[in-house]
């Protein structure tokens, strides 16, 4: 999601009504430092940007076409196959999984960007709530920090992302940076070719307690992890039958900005879904993976992680 960065004043009483907001500024990182106590970040007003968690193109992964998804999936079938499974086994499987976490920590030279110890016990409490209701856990094996401006600004972000990473296939690594986005993700398709990037970027505010409006609770962390299991956005291809390719989320047209009591945007059967993860809700309208979500992330994490 890209945002706009808002000055808060102390006085206003609503965020919007009497705060001035400036879209797309870049504030020099000097005076970022110099005076880090009153901003704070609201998501831009403009209804496309708003919708957007990440990415140039408004997503927060590469871009997958229907085409590319199809062979995906057959890819992953002759993978598990050649492990002696079916599609059905493995999204049947019911062995719980505990994955490690890396925390890496990108800072300026002065130090700007860092989270505490306790915001990330927090994220990765969250995320065990969030997965626990599909059968995962996550164990923080460790937190580096780094100062190195332009990596905090994720500039150079292949080469610090592949001197940083670390563990296997199954190893989610988190770099925290300041960059136009909520966060970024990979797909575990990818691993075997981008192994050493394999992992999610998210922004340092979007840690619970950070300062972004409505997306400070932990849920950026969970989406692009969705994503680093193996699920789409639930609006990927819109209101046609291949979408997301999990059967019990309906099509969605477009994602969601905000919290709507409903919406309904395909004419196919079902409202919009969301409340799901892999929604652009705020992170305060999440509650929910379905069963076919946790079928999907079964088959890919046997197929590519395990």
């Amino acid at each position: 999601m890209r945002f706009a960065r808002t000055v808060c004043l102390a006085a206003a009483a609503v965020i919007g009504s009497t705060a001035l907001t400036v879209v797309g500024l870049a504030i020099p990182a000097q005076a970022r430092v110099a005076d880090p106590g009153p901003a704070c970040l609201t998501p831009d007003t403009n209804e496309a940007a708003a919708a957007a968690r990440g990415g140039a193109r408004g997503l927060d992964h590469r871009g997958i076409s229907v085409a590319e998804q199809l062979a995906i999936t057959r890819r992953t079938d002759s993978l598990l196959a050649s492990k002696g499974m079916t599609a059905r086994s493995a999204s049947t499987s019911l062995v719980a999984r505990r994955i490690p976490v890396y925390f890496h920590v990108m800072l300026t030279k002065a130090g700007r960007g860092n989270v505490s110890n306790r915001q990330i016990a927090r994220q990765v409490s969250v995320m065990n709530q969030d997965y626990g209701q599909i059968g995962y856990s996550f164990h923080l094996v460790s937190t580096r920090r780094y100062k190195n401006t332009a990596w905090h600004n994720d500039r150079q972000s292949a080469l610090y992302r592949s001197r940083t990473r670390r563990g296997g296939a199954n190893a989610l690594n988190v770099w925290v940076v300041d960059f136009p986005y909520l966060g970024i993700s990979t797909f575990p398709w990818d691993y075997s070719r981008k192994r050493a990037v394999d992992g999610i970027r998210v922004h340092f505010q979007s840690l619970p307690g950070g300062n972004i409006v409505h997306f400070n609770e932990g849920g950026t962390a969970v989406h692009e992890t969705g994503h680093w299991l193996g699920l789409y956005h639930t609006f990927q291809g819109g209101c046609t039958t291949t979408n997301d390719q999990v059967d019990d989320t309906p099509a969605q047209s477009s994602p969601t900005s905000g919290c709507p009591a409903q919406r309904d945007s395909c004419p196919a059967n079902g409202t919009d879904p969301i409340h799901n993860y892999m929604d652009y809700s705020w992170d305060s309208c999440y509650s929910e993976f379905t069963p076919g979500q946790a079928a999907r992330v079964n088959k890919m994490w046997t197929a590519y992680r395990a």
